[in-house]
C-alpha cells in the first residue's frame, strides 16, 4: 500500500455532497454545515469536475440525483457512517467524556426539565459542550446531525434506539375559581358544557379519552382556544379561561400548590412515555451515554418528580 499518495480532494467533499442530498437544498446544507451557500455549491461543483461526471441536476425549484449521483451517494453515505462508527469506537472507552453533544428536545419539556439540569451536568462533565435545540417539531436526527433527542409520546417505527426515562401522565384540570363558577364535571360527557382548551399537537386534539374499570370512553370537546404550546395552554388555564387536558410535567407544581385542581379523578387518561432516542450505532459515544444516565438519574422512574402525590 502506498502511504505517501496525496488524498483526493473529493474525500473532503463527501460530507458536503451528502448533506446537500439529504437536505435536498444547498441553503439548508450550508446552514447545517456552518458554511455559506456559495461555498457548498463550489465544493459540489469541484467534486463533479474531479470525478468527471454530473452528480446533481439543478433547477430553480429542485435538486435531483443523476444516475451517477445516486450511485455515488449510496457509497458516500456509507463511508460517512463508517467514519462515524470509527470515531465512536475510538471514543467509547474515554475515561473522561468530552466533545460537542447536540441535543433536540420538545420546547416545554426542554425548558422546564432539561435546561435546568444542564449547569449541573456541565459541572460534572466540564469537557462536554452542549448544543441544544428546543422545538416541538419532530426532526430527523441523522439529517439534523443530533446525537440524541428527547421525545414525549408514542414512537414510530424507525432505526432510532430508545430508552424510556419516565411516564408522562395527562390530567384534566381547572382553577378553583373556575370550578366554583361553572361546577365540576361529574363524568366525561359533561365536558360538552365546558370551555375545553386544546393543545394543537395532540393527534386528536378535540377527542379526549378516559379510562374507568378497564373501559375506555372518548368524548369530543370544543373550546375558545387552541394553541401549539403547552406552557401557553397552562397560562390560559391558570387565568381561568377554561378546562384543559395537559401533562403533569407542566402542571404538577400547580396542582401541588392548589393553583389548579384535577377534575374527573375517578377516571384516568392514557399515559404516554418520555424517551431518550438516538441514531442506531455500533458504539454509543461516552458523551451520549453519560447524558442519558444523567437524565434517568434526575427524572427517571415510574413516579416522576413532577407528579403530584
Amino acid at each position: 500500500m502506498i502511504y505517501n499518495q496525496q488524498m483526493p480532494e473529493s474525500m473532503g467533499s463527501i460530507p458536503v455532497f451528502v448533506a446537500v442530498v439529504e437536505a435536498n437544498s444547498f441553503t439548508k446544507a450550508a446552514r447545517k454545515l456552518g458554511l455559506t451557500k456559495s461555498a457548498v455549491s463550489r465544493r459540489v461543483s469541484d467534486l463533479e469536475d474531479e470525478l468527471g461526471v454530473r452528480l446533481l441536476q439543478r433547477t430553480t425549484r429542485r435538486l435531483s440525483l443523476t444516475e451517477a449521483g445516486a450511485r455515488y451517494f449510496e457509497h458516500a453515505r456509507h463511508a460517512l457512517l463508517e467514519a462515524q462508527a470509527a470515531e465512536d469506537a475510538a471514543t467509547e472507552l474515554q475515561r473522561v467524556p468530552r466533545g460537542r453533544l447536540r441535543i433536540n428536545a420538545p420546547m416545554s419539556f426542554g425548558r422546564l426539565h432539561v435546561a435546568p439540569m444542564i449547569p449541573s451536568f456541565l459541572d460534572r462533565y466540564p469537557e462536554i459542550h452542549i448544543d441544544m435545540t428546543m422545538e416541538d417539531r419532530v426532526v430527523d436526527l441523522v439529517e439534523g446531525g443530533y446525537d440524541l433527542a428527547i421525545r414525549v409520546g408514542s414512537l414510530p417505527d424507525s432505526s432510532l434506539v430508545a430508552r424510556k426515562l419516565a411516564p408522562s401522565h395527562n390530567v384534566v384540570c381547572a382553577t378553583p375559581a373556575y370550578v366554583r363558577k361553572h361546577g365540576s364535571p361529574k363524568n366525561p360527557d359533561a365536558l360538552v358544557d365546558h370551555d375545553c382548551l386544546l393543545y394543537a399537537y395532540f393527534s386528536e386534539a378535540n377527542e379526549w379519552t378516559f379510562i374507568r374499570d378497564g373501559r375506555q370512553q372518548t368524548v369530543r370537546v370544543s373550546g375558545s382556544y387552541r394553541v401549539n404550546n403547552s406552557e401557553a395552554l397552562r397560562e390560559a388555564v391558570i387565568q381561568g379561561v377554561g378546562v384543559a387536558r395537559i401533562p403533569t410535567f407542566i402542571v404538577g407544581p400547580d396542582i401541588a400548590e392548589n393553583r389548579l385542581v384535577p377534575l374527573l379523578c375517578d377516571y384516568t387518561m392514557p399515559a404516554q412515555d418520555i424517551y431518550a432516542v438516538w441514531p442506531e450505532r455500533r458504539h454509543l459515544p461516552t458523551k451520549v451515554r453519560v447524558f442519558i444516565d444523567f437524565l434517568s438519574e434526575r427524572i427517571g422512574g415510574e413516579r416522576p418528580v413532577w407528579d403530584p402525590s
